[in-house]
C-alpha cells in the first residue's frame, strides 16, 4: 500500500505490530510524515526511513533506514533526490526478493541493470538541446496532460508535478487507462499530453491512447524507448531513451520530464529554484 502521510492518521489505520512502513522525506523534518511516523510507532509497527538529511528527525526517530546520499538539493522542486529515493526502493525490493523466492540469477540481472544506469541517465542528459526546443514549442500552453501506464504513472504525476512546481502551468498525472473517463474531454491541438511509452508490455495500449488524442488533433510528447521508430509516425515530438527493466524504467523516464519543466520555467523568465509559495521543507501541517 501507498499512503498520502496527511492522510494516513484521519482514515484510523489497521496497523499490527506485524507490518512495516517506509517513510520518505528528502528533508526528514516534513510534519506530516513524522506525525503518521509517531501514530505507527505507538501502534507497534516497525518504522524504517527514506532520507536524504543526515541527522534529521526521521532518521532519528525511526528504527532503521536508509540515507540516500544524494547531497544537498538547493531547488525547492526535487529532482535528484526524487531520483535516489527510486534507487534506493529498488535496492530494498531486490533485497527483499532475494531473501524470499527471487533466484541469484534473476537478481543479479536486476543488478547489472542498476549498475548500468549511471551511462544511461548521460546518455539521457545529452539530450538536452533537443528537450529545450520542444520547451520553446510548447513553453505557451495553459493546461498539459501527463499519462503513463503500470511503473510509469507515478512518473506522469511526477512529470506534472515538477511543470506545475516551477512552471505555474496546469498539469495533471493520469494512468492512461482512465484518459476515457474524463481527462479526453480536455484534448485539443492547445493541451499538450506527454505520454511514457517505452516498449514493454502495456506500449500496444499506450500506443492506442496516443491514436485517441491525435484523432482529436491533439499535440502529443512521447518518451520512448531509443530503438522505437514506430512511435515516431504517430506523435509530434519524441524523446527516445535507453532500455532497461521495467522495474528500473521510471529512473530514466522521469529525467525528461525534468528538463522539459525546467526549460519551460527559465523560457518564461520563472526563477526555478526558488518558486512561489513553495518551501523546501513542509514544516507545519
Amino acid at each position: 500500500e501507498v499512503e498520502y502521510a496527511s492522510e494516513f492518521r484521519y482514515r484510523n489505520p489497521i496497523i499490527s505490530p506485524d507490518d512495516a512502513m517506509f517513510f520518505i522525506s528528502q528533508s526528514g523534518e516534513t510534519a506530516d510524515s513524522l506525525a503518521a511516523l509517531r501514530e505507527a510507532k505507538i501502534r507497534g509497527a516497525l518504522v524504517m526511513g527514506i532520507c536524504n538529511v543526515v541527522g534529521s528527525s526521521i532518521p532519528r526517530e525511526t528504527h532503521a533506514g536508509v540515507y540516500t546520499h544524494a547531497g544537498p538539493e538547493i531547488g525547492v522542486a526535487s529532482t535528484k533526490a526524487f531520483t535516489s529515493q527510486l534507487v534506493v526502493l529498488a535496492l530494498i525490493t531486490l533485497n527483499l526478493a532475494r531473501k524470499r523466492n527471487m533466484s541469484l540469477i534473476d537478481g543479479k540481472n536486476i543488478a547489472l541493470e542498476m549498475d548500468k544506469l549511471p551511462k544511461k541517465i548521460e546518455q539521457i542528459l545529452k539530450l538536452n538541446d533537443q528537450i529545450e526546443d520542444i520547451a520553446e514549442d510548447l513553453k505557451d500552453a495553459e493546461n498539459f496532460l501527463y499519462l503513463g501506464r503500470g511503473y510509469n504513472f507515478p512518473v506522469a504525476l511526477e512529470g506534472a508535478l515538477k511543470l506545475k512546481e516551477i512552471s505555474y502551468i496546469h498539469a495533471e498525472g493520469y494512468p492512461a487507462a482512465e484518459m476515457k473517463h474524463g481527462p479526453i474531454a480536455l484534448i485539443e491541438e492547445k493541451v499538450p499530453s506527454i505520454f511514457i511509452a517505452p516498449h514493454d508490455s502495456t506500449y500496444d495500449k499506450i500506443i492506442s491512447n496516443i491514436e485517441e488524442v491525435k484523432a482529436r488533433k491533439g499535440t502529443v510528447v512521447a518518451i520512448a524507448n531509443e530503438n522505437d521508430k514506430d512511435i515516431d509516425k504517430l506523435v509530434d515530438y519524441s524523446i527516445k531513451i535507453p532500455e532497461t527493466i521495467r522495474m528500473l524504467m521510471p529512473i530514466l523516464s522521469v529525467i525528461p520530464l525534468q528538463l522539459l519543466a525546467y526549460h519551460i520555467a527559465v523560457k518564461k523568465g520563472l526563477n526555478v529554484d526558488q518558486p512561489r509559495n513553495l518551501a523546501k521543507s513542509v514544516t507545519v501541517e
